[in-house]
């Protein structure tokens, strides 16, 4: 992984979660925030870093992706949720503000669906695992790895300083195929959760839903099979961003920002909430 993808103030430690060694990044101080990444993490987390202006931000890194272990019997959503709230009660985290990116969208869905009383508030951006009729053409599984950054963003430019010059790099190409092992393991035989739509309605804390308007990894039409199931549910687009739309738009990085420091502790002591 670059270096740059996770800069100062980003402090690295390894958690022991029933075995396996879990990397978490954490960055800032007060009332904690759990990012959950995507299904790679090659990008790093700098766009993240504004967000711990505010909060104690923890990334942690999901089992058999990039640096953390792997248990080939993790192969469900349960599992992870199991994972995480060990890891959870590890880092003695009890009350969270949750936000969740394509996969990590997912999990977070169903942990929060599990675990409502710890999540305080939700934001769920470009998640995957909800069947629609929109999707990108072509089997991701069987898409080269040296073609798949190109598919998400609008402007190339955004990802490009995180991509090896050499686009047949052996190390980085070996990481992805590793990291689509593991989405294989959860989605080869179907690559959408079945039963979690039926339990959105769980979802009663705050949630915000975000999507760039250019994804073509999950076209921003999948939106409304979370409109139409979570109840207490913001949305909002961003123009020129793709599915990697935290990367490609500030504008997006901010709105997360301010949703979640709505019934902060410091909002509350500044008279910013109303």
């Amino acid at each position: 992984m670059p270096a740059q993808s996770f800069p100062a103030p980003y402090k690295r430690e390894t958690v022991n979660v029933n075995g396996l060694k879990t990397t978490v990044y954490s960055a800032g101080r007060g009332e904690p925030l759990v990012f959950f990444h995507g299904a790679g993490i090659w990008h790093g987390a700098s766009f993240a870093l504004p967000w711990a202006d505010k909060f104690r931000l923890i990334f942690p890194i999901h089992p058999g992706l990039d640096e953390a272990d792997d248990d080939p019997a993790m192969n469900s959503a349960h599992d992870y949720v199991i994972h995480y709230l060990d890891l959870f009660d590890a880092l003695g985290l009890e009350k969270i503000r949750l936000v969740g990116f394509s996969l990590g969208g997912w999990l977070a869905a169903n942990l929060a669906v599990h675990q409502g009383h710890r999540v305080e508030r939700l934001v769920l951006v470009g998640p995957a695992g909800l069947r629609g009729k929109e999707m990108p053409k072509g089997d991701l599984f069987l898409l080269p790895p040296e073609q798949l950054p190109s598919l998400l963003v609008s402007n190339f430019d955004t990802i490009k300083p995180y991509l090896p010059d050499n686009p047949k790099d052996l190390d980085f190409i070996g990481a992805r195929y590793r990291e689509g092992g593991t989405l294989a393991r959860l989605w080869w035989e179907k690559p959408y959760d079945t039963k979690l739509p039926r339990y959105l309605h769980r979802l009663t804390m705050p949630t915000l839903l975000i999507w760039g308007e250019d994804d073509k990894i999950l076209p921003m039409q999948n939106a409304e099979l979370w409109r139409q199931a979570i109840p207490k549910l913001q949305f909002q687009t961003f123009k020129r961003a793709g599915h990697m739309v935290l990367d490609e738009s500030r504008d997006a990085v901010n709105a997360v920002q301010k949703f979640l420091s709505q019934g902060s502790a410091l909002s509350r002591h500044t008279g910013n909430v109303r």
